[in-house]
Protein backbone atom coordinates (compact mmCIF):
# COMPACT_ATOMS: atom_id res chain seq x y z
CA UNK A 1 0.00 0.00 0.00
CA UNK A 2 1.45 3.42 -0.93
CA UNK A 3 1.41 6.35 1.50
CA UNK A 4 -1.33 8.23 -0.36
CA UNK A 5 -3.78 5.33 -0.27
CA UNK A 6 -2.91 4.66 3.33
CA UNK A 7 -3.69 8.25 4.30
CA UNK A 8 -7.01 8.16 2.39
CA UNK A 9 -8.06 4.98 4.18
CA UNK A 10 -7.12 6.55 7.51
CA UNK A 11 -9.26 9.61 6.77
CA UNK A 12 -12.23 7.46 5.76
CA UNK A 13 -11.86 5.30 8.86
CA UNK A 14 -11.72 8.31 11.16
CA UNK A 15 -14.77 9.89 9.51
CA UNK A 16 -16.77 6.67 9.84
CA UNK A 17 -15.85 6.26 13.50
CA UNK A 18 -16.68 9.90 14.28
CA UNK A 19 -20.00 9.62 12.46
CA UNK A 20 -20.80 6.54 14.50
CA UNK A 21 -19.93 8.50 17.63
CA UNK A 22 -22.36 11.24 16.63
CA UNK A 23 -25.16 8.74 16.26
CA UNK A 24 -24.47 7.28 19.67
CA UNK A 25 -24.29 10.78 21.19
CA UNK A 26 -27.63 11.68 19.65
CA UNK A 27 -26.28 14.44 17.38
CA UNK A 28 -27.54 12.56 14.38
CA UNK A 29 -29.94 10.42 16.40
CA UNK A 30 -32.16 7.53 15.51
CA UNK A 31 -34.72 9.41 13.44
CA UNK A 32 -32.68 10.10 10.32
CA UNK A 33 -30.79 7.17 8.83
CA UNK A 34 -29.63 8.74 5.57
CA UNK A 35 -27.44 11.81 5.51
CA UNK A 36 -24.44 13.37 3.73
CA UNK A 37 -21.36 14.84 5.33
CA UNK A 38 -20.41 18.25 3.93
CA UNK A 39 -16.88 18.08 5.26
CA UNK A 40 -15.86 14.59 4.26
CA UNK A 41 -12.13 15.22 4.61
CA UNK A 42 -12.29 16.88 8.04
CA UNK A 43 -10.34 15.07 10.72
CA UNK A 44 -11.64 17.22 13.59
CA UNK A 45 -14.85 16.57 15.54
CA UNK A 46 -17.96 16.81 13.40
CA UNK A 47 -20.96 18.93 14.36
CA UNK A 48 -24.51 19.34 13.10
CA UNK A 49 -23.21 22.00 10.70
CA UNK A 50 -21.16 19.34 8.93
CA UNK A 51 -24.24 17.29 8.14
CA UNK A 52 -26.71 17.92 5.36
CA UNK A 53 -29.91 15.89 5.58
CA UNK A 54 -31.33 14.57 2.34
CA UNK A 55 -34.99 15.30 1.65
CA UNK A 56 -36.25 12.41 -0.41
CA UNK A 57 -38.66 13.03 -3.24
CA UNK A 58 -41.78 10.92 -3.09
CA UNK A 59 -42.16 7.80 -5.19
CA UNK A 60 -45.14 6.13 -6.77
CA UNK A 61 -45.80 2.88 -4.87
CA UNK A 62 -45.73 -0.09 -7.22
CA UNK A 63 -47.10 -2.69 -4.79
CA UNK A 64 -50.52 -4.00 -5.70
CA UNK A 65 -51.69 -3.05 -2.22
CA UNK A 66 -50.22 0.44 -2.36
CA UNK A 67 -46.93 -0.21 -0.55
CA UNK A 68 -43.74 1.39 -1.78
CA UNK A 69 -41.34 -1.51 -2.06
CA UNK A 70 -37.56 -1.68 -2.27
CA UNK A 71 -37.45 -1.43 -6.06
CA UNK A 72 -39.37 1.84 -5.88
CA UNK A 73 -36.63 3.39 -3.77
CA UNK A 74 -33.65 1.77 -5.51
CA UNK A 75 -32.88 4.67 -7.86
CA UNK A 76 -32.90 7.16 -4.97
CA UNK A 77 -31.05 5.00 -2.43
CA UNK A 78 -29.09 2.42 -4.43
CA UNK A 79 -26.59 1.74 -1.65
CA UNK A 80 -29.23 1.15 1.01
CA UNK A 81 -31.37 -1.07 -1.21
CA UNK A 82 -28.30 -3.04 -2.30
CA UNK A 83 -27.30 -3.68 1.30
CA UNK A 84 -30.84 -4.80 2.10
CA UNK A 85 -30.36 -7.49 -0.52
CA UNK A 86 -27.14 -8.51 1.19
CA UNK A 87 -29.22 -9.99 4.02
CA UNK A 88 -29.54 -12.99 1.73
CA UNK A 89 -26.00 -13.88 2.83
CA UNK A 90 -27.41 -14.86 6.22
CA UNK A 91 -28.72 -18.18 4.94
CA UNK A 92 -27.45 -20.67 7.52
CA UNK A 93 -29.96 -22.28 9.87
CA UNK A 94 -29.09 -23.93 13.18
CA UNK A 95 -31.47 -26.76 14.09
CA UNK A 96 -32.10 -26.04 17.76
CA UNK A 97 -33.89 -29.34 18.30
CA UNK A 98 -30.75 -31.14 17.18
CA UNK A 99 -28.42 -28.83 19.08
CA UNK A 100 -30.48 -28.97 22.30
CA UNK A 101 -32.50 -32.23 22.25
CA UNK A 102 -34.16 -31.48 25.59
CA UNK A 103 -36.32 -28.90 23.76
CA UNK A 104 -38.40 -31.67 22.18
CA UNK A 105 -39.45 -32.81 25.62
CA UNK A 106 -40.16 -29.43 27.21
CA UNK A 107 -42.09 -28.22 24.11
CA UNK A 108 -44.04 -31.48 23.85
CA UNK A 109 -47.47 -30.85 22.36
CA UNK A 110 -46.50 -27.56 20.70
CA UNK A 111 -45.25 -26.76 17.21
CA UNK A 112 -41.72 -25.91 18.36
CA UNK A 113 -41.20 -29.56 19.27
CA UNK A 114 -41.59 -30.36 15.57
CA UNK A 115 -39.52 -27.61 13.95
CA UNK A 116 -37.31 -24.98 15.55
CA UNK A 117 -34.45 -23.41 13.64
CA UNK A 118 -32.54 -20.16 13.93
CA UNK A 119 -33.83 -17.17 12.02
CA UNK A 120 -32.20 -16.30 8.73
CA UNK A 121 -31.84 -12.93 7.04
CA UNK A 122 -34.89 -10.79 6.25
CA UNK A 123 -34.70 -11.92 2.63
CA UNK A 124 -36.02 -15.34 3.72
CA UNK A 125 -38.97 -14.40 5.93
CA UNK A 126 -41.75 -15.49 3.58
CA UNK A 127 -39.95 -18.61 2.44
CA UNK A 128 -39.27 -19.75 5.99
CA UNK A 129 -42.78 -19.17 7.32
CA UNK A 130 -44.25 -21.02 4.34
CA UNK A 131 -41.97 -24.05 4.80
CA UNK A 132 -42.01 -24.47 8.57
CA UNK A 133 -43.41 -27.71 9.94
CA UNK A 134 -45.15 -25.78 12.71
CA UNK A 135 -48.88 -25.61 11.94
CA UNK A 136 -50.21 -22.17 10.98
CA UNK A 137 -53.86 -22.33 9.90
CA UNK A 138 -54.40 -18.59 10.29
CA UNK A 139 -52.75 -15.59 8.69
CA UNK A 140 -51.58 -14.08 11.99
CA UNK A 141 -48.32 -16.03 11.57
CA UNK A 142 -47.47 -13.57 8.79
CA UNK A 143 -47.48 -10.59 11.15
CA UNK A 144 -43.79 -9.67 10.90
CA UNK A 145 -42.85 -11.55 7.76
CA UNK A 146 -43.92 -9.05 5.12
CA UNK A 147 -44.99 -5.39 4.87
CA UNK A 148 -47.92 -6.48 2.70
CA UNK A 149 -49.54 -8.18 5.67
CA UNK A 150 -49.02 -5.09 7.81
CA UNK A 151 -50.65 -2.96 5.11
CA UNK A 152 -53.56 -5.43 4.86
CA UNK A 153 -54.21 -5.19 8.60
CA UNK A 154 -53.95 -1.40 8.47
CA UNK A 155 -56.46 -1.32 5.61
CA UNK A 156 -58.97 -3.98 6.74
CA UNK A 157 -58.52 -4.32 10.50
CA UNK A 158 -58.10 -7.26 12.87
CA UNK A 159 -60.29 -9.60 10.81
CA UNK A 160 -57.21 -10.22 8.67
CA UNK A 161 -55.55 -12.21 11.46
CA UNK A 162 -58.03 -15.08 11.23
CA UNK A 163 -58.02 -15.34 7.44
CA UNK A 164 -56.68 -18.67 6.06
CA UNK A 165 -52.89 -18.64 6.00
CA UNK A 166 -52.48 -20.00 2.48
CA UNK A 167 -54.98 -17.55 0.99
CA UNK A 168 -53.21 -14.55 2.46
CA UNK A 169 -49.72 -15.89 1.76
CA UNK A 170 -50.54 -16.03 -1.95
CA UNK A 171 -51.11 -12.26 -1.93
CA UNK A 172 -47.84 -11.35 -0.25
CA UNK A 173 -45.28 -9.69 -2.52
CA UNK A 174 -42.20 -8.82 -0.48
CA UNK A 175 -40.15 -9.93 2.51
CA UNK A 176 -39.40 -7.49 5.33
CA UNK A 177 -38.66 -4.29 3.46
CA UNK A 178 -38.77 -0.49 3.38
CA UNK A 179 -42.45 -0.10 4.29
CA UNK A 180 -41.96 -2.11 7.48
CA UNK A 181 -39.86 0.61 9.12
CA UNK A 182 -40.52 3.68 6.99
CA UNK A 183 -44.05 3.30 5.67
CA UNK A 184 -44.65 5.12 2.38
CA UNK A 185 -43.69 8.47 3.86
CA UNK A 186 -40.33 9.92 2.94
CA UNK A 187 -40.82 13.61 3.58
CA UNK A 188 -37.72 13.37 5.71
CA UNK A 189 -35.13 10.96 4.44
CA UNK A 190 -35.04 7.89 6.62
CA UNK A 191 -38.03 8.91 8.73
CA UNK A 192 -38.99 5.98 10.94
CA UNK A 193 -42.65 5.02 11.12
CA UNK A 194 -44.41 2.54 13.42
CA UNK A 195 -46.46 0.62 10.88
CA UNK A 196 -47.76 -2.17 13.13
CA UNK A 197 -51.10 -1.23 14.66
CA UNK A 198 -50.67 -3.47 17.73
CA UNK A 199 -47.67 -1.39 18.86
CA UNK A 200 -49.84 1.73 18.90
CA UNK A 201 -52.62 -0.10 20.74
CA UNK A 202 -50.31 -1.55 23.38
CA UNK A 203 -48.03 1.41 24.04
CA UNK A 204 -50.06 4.45 22.92
CA UNK A 205 -48.39 7.60 24.29
CA UNK A 206 -45.61 5.51 25.84
CA UNK A 207 -44.17 4.95 22.37
CA UNK A 208 -42.53 8.36 22.63
CA UNK A 209 -40.17 7.30 25.43
CA UNK A 210 -38.50 4.65 23.25
CA UNK A 211 -35.78 5.63 20.78
CA UNK A 212 -37.33 5.40 17.28
CA UNK A 213 -34.32 3.39 16.11
CA UNK A 214 -35.10 0.83 18.83
CA UNK A 215 -38.88 0.82 18.42
CA UNK A 216 -38.56 0.43 14.66
CA UNK A 217 -36.83 -2.93 15.14
CA UNK A 218 -38.88 -3.63 18.26
CA UNK A 219 -42.07 -3.73 16.23
CA UNK A 220 -41.13 -7.32 15.47
CA UNK A 221 -38.26 -8.22 17.81
CA UNK A 222 -40.48 -8.47 20.87
CA UNK A 223 -42.49 -10.81 23.04
CA UNK A 224 -46.06 -11.03 21.75
CA UNK A 225 -49.15 -13.21 21.87
CA UNK A 226 -52.34 -13.77 19.88
CA UNK A 227 -55.45 -12.51 21.65
CA UNK A 228 -58.17 -15.01 22.52
CA UNK A 229 -60.98 -12.92 21.01
CA UNK A 230 -59.72 -12.31 17.47
CA UNK A 231 -56.18 -13.81 17.30
CA UNK A 232 -54.73 -10.35 16.89
CA UNK A 233 -51.01 -10.00 17.47
CA UNK A 234 -50.56 -8.06 20.72
CA UNK A 235 -47.79 -6.98 23.10
CA UNK A 236 -48.24 -8.07 26.77
CA UNK A 237 -47.63 -4.67 28.41
CA UNK A 238 -48.52 -0.99 28.11
CA UNK A 239 -45.31 0.78 29.14
CA UNK A 240 -41.58 0.17 29.30
CA UNK A 241 -41.62 -0.48 33.06
CA UNK A 242 -43.82 -3.55 32.45
CA UNK A 243 -41.53 -5.15 29.87
CA UNK A 244 -39.54 -7.27 32.31
CA UNK A 245 -40.30 -11.04 32.40
CA UNK A 246 -41.91 -10.96 35.86
CA UNK A 247 -44.37 -8.24 34.85
CA UNK A 248 -45.15 -9.94 31.54
CA UNK A 249 -45.89 -13.22 33.34
CA UNK A 250 -48.20 -11.34 35.72
CA UNK A 251 -49.94 -9.82 32.69
CA UNK A 252 -50.55 -13.27 31.19
CA UNK A 253 -51.73 -14.59 34.56
CA UNK A 254 -54.29 -11.78 34.70
CA UNK A 255 -55.83 -12.64 31.34
CA UNK A 256 -58.47 -15.23 30.60
CA UNK A 257 -57.19 -18.28 28.78
CA UNK A 258 -58.62 -19.81 25.59
CA UNK A 259 -60.64 -22.23 27.75
CA UNK A 260 -62.28 -19.38 29.65
CA UNK A 261 -60.39 -20.02 32.88
CA UNK A 262 -57.97 -17.55 34.52
CA UNK A 263 -54.48 -17.44 33.05
CA UNK A 264 -53.59 -17.06 29.38
CA UNK A 265 -51.68 -19.97 27.87
CA UNK A 266 -50.31 -20.95 24.47
CA UNK A 267 -51.04 -24.63 25.01
CA UNK A 268 -52.01 -27.12 27.68
CA UNK A 269 -49.42 -29.88 27.73
CA UNK A 270 -51.29 -33.18 27.71
CA UNK A 271 -48.76 -35.24 29.68
CA UNK A 272 -48.44 -32.72 32.52
CA UNK A 273 -51.66 -30.72 32.36
CA UNK A 274 -49.61 -27.52 32.66
CA UNK A 275 -50.91 -24.33 31.06
CA UNK A 276 -47.71 -23.26 29.33
CA UNK A 277 -46.46 -20.10 27.65
CA UNK A 278 -44.13 -19.97 24.66
CA UNK A 279 -41.96 -16.86 24.70
CA UNK A 280 -41.21 -15.40 21.29
CA UNK A 281 -38.09 -13.26 20.81
CA UNK A 282 -37.97 -10.46 23.41
CA UNK A 283 -34.93 -8.63 22.07
CA UNK A 284 -36.31 -5.11 22.58
CA UNK A 285 -37.49 -5.82 26.11
CA UNK A 286 -34.17 -7.40 27.07
CA UNK A 287 -32.18 -4.53 25.55
CA UNK A 288 -34.27 -1.81 27.20
CA UNK A 289 -33.52 -3.29 30.64
CA UNK A 290 -29.79 -3.43 29.86
CA UNK A 291 -26.97 -1.00 30.52
CA UNK A 292 -26.83 0.39 26.97
CA UNK A 293 -30.47 1.46 26.73
CA UNK A 294 -30.66 5.21 26.14
CA UNK A 295 -27.09 5.31 24.86
CA UNK A 296 -27.22 3.02 21.84
CA UNK A 297 -29.88 1.78 19.45
CA UNK A 298 -30.28 -1.38 17.41
CA UNK A 299 -28.79 0.50 14.46
CA UNK A 300 -25.72 1.45 16.51
CA UNK A 301 -24.69 -2.18 16.85
CA UNK A 302 -26.20 -3.93 13.83
CA UNK A 303 -26.19 -1.41 10.93
CA UNK A 304 -22.63 -0.33 10.04
CA UNK A 305 -22.02 3.16 8.69
CA UNK A 306 -20.62 2.94 5.17
CA UNK A 307 -19.22 5.43 2.66
CA UNK A 308 -19.73 5.00 -1.09
CA UNK A 309 -17.40 6.08 -3.89
CA UNK A 310 -19.05 9.50 -4.06
CA UNK A 311 -18.33 10.08 -0.39
CA UNK A 312 -21.94 9.72 0.71
CA UNK A 313 -22.33 8.19 4.15
CA UNK A 314 -25.25 5.92 4.96
CA UNK A 315 -26.37 3.16 7.30
CA UNK A 316 -25.88 -0.24 5.75
CA UNK A 317 -29.13 -2.19 5.85
CA UNK A 318 -27.32 -5.50 5.95
CA UNK A 319 -28.00 -6.48 9.56
CA UNK A 320 -24.88 -8.00 11.04
CA UNK A 321 -23.38 -8.97 14.35
CA UNK A 322 -21.02 -6.29 15.69
CA UNK A 323 -18.51 -9.11 16.14
CA UNK A 324 -18.36 -9.37 12.34
CA UNK A 325 -17.85 -5.66 11.66
CA UNK A 326 -14.73 -3.69 12.51
CA UNK A 327 -16.71 -0.49 11.92
CA UNK A 328 -19.25 -1.45 14.57
CA UNK A 329 -16.59 -2.67 16.98
CA UNK A 330 -14.88 0.71 16.67
CA UNK A 331 -17.88 2.30 18.41
CA UNK A 332 -17.54 -0.15 21.31
CA UNK A 333 -13.88 0.56 22.01
CA UNK A 334 -14.64 4.21 22.71
CA UNK A 335 -15.97 3.08 26.10
CA UNK A 336 -14.17 -0.29 26.32
CA UNK A 337 -10.74 1.01 25.35
CA UNK A 338 -8.62 -1.75 26.85
CA UNK A 339 -10.96 -4.61 26.15
CA UNK A 340 -10.92 -7.20 23.39
CA UNK A 341 -14.62 -6.83 22.64
CA UNK A 342 -14.92 -9.97 20.55
CA UNK A 343 -13.43 -12.08 23.31
CA UNK A 344 -15.48 -10.35 26.01
CA UNK A 345 -18.79 -10.88 24.20
CA UNK A 346 -17.95 -14.48 23.37
CA UNK A 347 -17.19 -15.19 27.02
CA UNK A 348 -20.57 -13.74 27.98
CA UNK A 349 -22.36 -15.80 25.35
CA UNK A 350 -20.50 -18.97 26.33
CA UNK A 351 -21.50 -18.45 29.96
CA UNK A 352 -25.17 -17.88 29.13
CA UNK A 353 -25.29 -20.79 26.67
CA UNK A 354 -23.77 -23.16 29.23
CA UNK A 355 -26.36 -22.10 31.83
CA UNK A 356 -29.15 -22.52 29.26
CA UNK A 357 -28.13 -26.10 28.61
CA UNK A 358 -27.81 -26.84 32.32
CA UNK A 359 -31.20 -25.35 33.22
CA UNK A 360 -32.87 -26.66 30.04
CA UNK A 361 -31.90 -30.23 30.81
CA UNK A 362 -33.03 -29.77 34.41
CA UNK A 363 -36.38 -28.40 33.17
CA UNK A 364 -36.76 -31.46 30.96
CA UNK A 365 -36.21 -33.72 33.98
CA UNK A 366 -38.80 -31.75 35.95
CA UNK A 367 -41.34 -32.02 33.14
CA UNK A 368 -40.78 -35.80 32.91
CA UNK A 369 -41.18 -36.20 36.67
CA UNK A 370 -44.41 -34.18 36.63
CA UNK A 371 -45.77 -36.19 33.70
CA UNK A 372 -45.00 -39.39 35.61
CA UNK A 373 -46.84 -38.12 38.70
CA UNK A 374 -49.87 -37.27 36.57
CA UNK A 375 -49.94 -40.65 34.83
CA UNK A 376 -49.55 -42.63 38.08
CA UNK A 377 -52.51 -40.85 39.70
CA UNK A 378 -51.09 -41.03 43.24
CA UNK A 379 -50.62 -37.27 43.75
CA UNK A 380 -53.54 -35.09 44.78
CA UNK A 381 -54.91 -32.61 42.26
CA UNK A 382 -54.16 -29.72 44.61
CA UNK A 383 -50.51 -30.74 44.78
CA UNK A 384 -50.33 -31.28 41.04
CA UNK A 385 -51.79 -27.83 40.40
CA UNK A 386 -49.23 -26.27 42.72
CA UNK A 387 -46.45 -28.02 40.81
CA UNK A 388 -48.01 -27.12 37.46
CA UNK A 389 -47.84 -23.46 38.42
CA UNK A 390 -44.15 -23.85 39.20
CA UNK A 391 -43.72 -25.69 35.91
CA UNK A 392 -45.39 -22.82 34.03
CA UNK A 393 -43.10 -20.28 35.70
CA UNK A 394 -39.95 -22.36 35.21
CA UNK A 395 -40.76 -22.83 31.53
CA UNK A 396 -41.48 -19.12 31.08
CA UNK A 397 -38.28 -17.80 32.64
CA UNK A 398 -36.14 -20.38 30.84
CA UNK A 399 -37.78 -19.63 27.52
CA UNK A 400 -37.50 -15.84 27.92
CA UNK A 401 -33.73 -16.28 27.96
CA UNK A 402 -33.44 -19.09 25.43
CA UNK A 403 -35.39 -17.44 22.63
CA UNK A 404 -33.73 -14.02 23.04
CA UNK A 405 -31.29 -14.32 20.20
CA UNK A 406 -28.27 -12.44 21.58
CA UNK A 407 -27.28 -15.23 23.98
CA UNK A 408 -26.72 -12.69 26.75
CA UNK A 409 -25.00 -10.00 24.68
CA UNK A 410 -27.95 -7.59 25.01
CA UNK A 411 -28.29 -8.00 28.76
CA UNK A 412 -26.36 -10.83 30.41
CA UNK A 413 -27.60 -9.94 33.90
CA UNK A 414 -31.23 -10.41 32.87
CA UNK A 415 -30.42 -13.63 31.00
CA UNK A 416 -28.74 -15.19 34.03
CA UNK A 417 -31.47 -13.89 36.36
CA UNK A 418 -34.14 -15.61 34.23
CA UNK A 419 -32.23 -18.88 34.30
CA UNK A 420 -31.72 -18.63 38.06
CA UNK A 421 -35.45 -18.00 38.55
CA UNK A 422 -36.25 -21.00 36.38
CA UNK A 423 -33.85 -23.24 38.25
CA UNK A 424 -35.28 -22.20 41.62
CA UNK A 425 -38.81 -23.09 40.55
CA UNK A 426 -37.62 -26.39 39.10
CA UNK A 427 -35.98 -27.27 42.41
CA UNK A 428 -39.11 -26.34 44.37
CA UNK A 429 -41.36 -28.36 42.09
CA UNK A 430 -39.16 -31.44 42.12
CA UNK A 431 -38.89 -31.24 45.89
CA UNK A 432 -42.68 -31.30 46.21
CA UNK A 433 -43.00 -34.24 43.84
CA UNK A 434 -40.32 -36.21 45.70
CA UNK A 435 -42.03 -35.56 49.03
CA UNK A 436 -39.12 -33.61 50.55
Amino acid sequence: MDKKNGTLKLIISVVLVVAASLIIAGIIGGKDLMYHLKNRGALGPLTKDDISYVNAPSVTPSGKDGTANASDWASLYPDIVATMGDNKKNAYVTDYLEEDPYLVNIYEGYGFAKDYGSARGHEYTLEDVSKTKRPHPMANCLTCKTPNFTKLVNDLGVSVYTMPFEDVLAKMEENVSCYTCHGNEANESGKLVVTHSYVMKALADNMSVIDPAVLSCGQCHIEYYFTVSDKETMMPYHDTASMDPEAILAYYDSLEGPDGNPGFYDWIQESTGSRLLKAQHPEMETFLFGQHAGELSCASCHMPIEMNEQGDVYHSHELVSPLDSETLLSTCVQCHEDTDMKEKVRRVQARVTAREKEVGNRLSEFKTLLAKAVSEGKTSEDTLNKVRKLHREAQWFFDFCYVENSEGAHNSDLSIRCLDFSEARIAEGMSILSGN
